[in-house]
């Protein structure tokens, strides 16, 4: 039977995972992540960083949201994955039970600071939902 506390990780992740999805979803289709100013489009595709003349602005500005979503993509898989098939291991771990959370709050902080407030609730949603999951299994296991 699966618990509460594990239904309510398993939620958290899946809201991540469905971010990063979408996220995935919207970087290599339609132009919902291109600048509205085509300009800005075409000289981000002709100017490459100071770092390497090996790429331009504009692969990497598709590399990096790619990169995030497989980010946000792997935590959900991995966190829904720990919750529902080895929530011994996830509940019983301070290192990945921190880890989750710290990602979660730095995604919040950075959802805040650069974001929109889409990202900003989801996450928000998210990690209100890991933080209830892990009250819900401490009063489980203390009573």
């Amino acid at each position: 039977m699966i618990t509460l506390p594990q239904q309510l990780m398993a939620g958290s992740a899946f809201v991540v995972l469905l971010l990063g999805s979408l996220h995935l979803l919207y970087t290599f289709r339609g132009k919902k992540l291109y600048p509205r100013d085509t300009h800005l489009e075409r000289q981000m595709d002709l100017v490459s960083p100071v770092l390497t003349s090996r790429t331009t602005m504009w692969r990497a500005w598709i590399g990096f949201n790619a990169s995030h979503s497989f980010g946000a993509m792997f935590f959900g898989l991995v966190y829904g994955y720990l919750a529902l098939a080895q929530p011994e291991v996830l509940f019983h771990s301070h290192y990945l039970i921190l880890l989750g959370l710290v990602l979660l709050v730095g995604y919040v902080f950075l959802a805040k600071a650069y974001w929109f407030w889409i990202p900003l609730a989801g996450l928000v949603l998210s990690t209100g939902l890991y933080i209830a999951s892990l009250v819900t299994n401490w009063h489980g296991s203390s009573g």
